[in-house]
């Protein structure tokens, strides 16, 4: 049996992780897990009137299939649930085993580096500027059939930061032994190659 390699991809909203994470799974065999949608989903049950704390202890599979989690009012909503400390604590056994399966795993979210998979082999804190994030946010809306302006966009991807980055539970931070790679000006091919050699350079020791 192959032994576990986790590789934890943390970094703001719209930084590219989800993207670059997929293809590190992709490349190197991995499973993977945005987390961010385990936050996603009980953001749902939560504006559907739900205890974030109970519906994050109940959370099932099916929860993350709505075809809610990618709106804007969801991503507010899992920013909110996600300072709880009795969310986080509910969500985090989950996480873990999932990180450690064997034959490994790429998780991508705000603290897998820091605090749910501290000991990961590969650690990675994707980045961008908050103008270019919005940006990429607001086209991402836009595809989806969301109308909304950019500077809307913008100051939803500052709140947010400013909640993920200040929050007394696991804060938004890079791990002391992350590599930093900032987007702002990386086609999603060099942000993904960039990725795949710092995961690869780990695998060979």
């Amino acid at each position: 049996m192959t032994a576990p390699f986790t590789v934890a991809i943390d970094g703001p909203a719209a930084a590219g992780k989800g993207t670059i994470s997929k293809a590190v799974a992709a490349h190197f065999g991995l499973a993977h897990l945005d987390t961010g949608l385990l936050y996603r989903a009980v953001g749902v049950r939560m504006l559907l009137g739900e205890d974030p704390t109970k519906a994050a202890q109940t959370l099932v599979a099916q929860d993350l299939e709505s075809p809610d989690l990618r709106s804007a009012d969801v991503a507010q909503a899992a920013s909110k649930v996600a300072v709880i400390p009795d969310v986080r604590a509910a969500l985090l056994d989950f996480q873990r085993a999932f990180a450690r399966r064997a034959g490994g795993a790429v998780l991508d979210g705000r603290d897998i580096g820091t605090v749910i998979c501290p000991q990961a082999e590969a650690k990675l804190f994707v980045t961008a500027s908050p103008e270019v994030r919005a940006q990429r946010r607001l086209a991402e809306l836009r595809d989806r059939g969301f109308e909304t302006e950019f500077d809307t966009v913008l100051a939803d991807v500052k709140a947010r930061d400013d909640r993920d980055t200040n929050r007394a539970d696991a804060p938004l931070r890079p791990a002391d032994d992350a590599v930093t790679i900032d987007t702002s000006s990386l086609d999603i091919d060099a942000a993904v190659a960039a990725a795949i050699a710092v995961v690869a350079a780990r695998r060979a020791l």
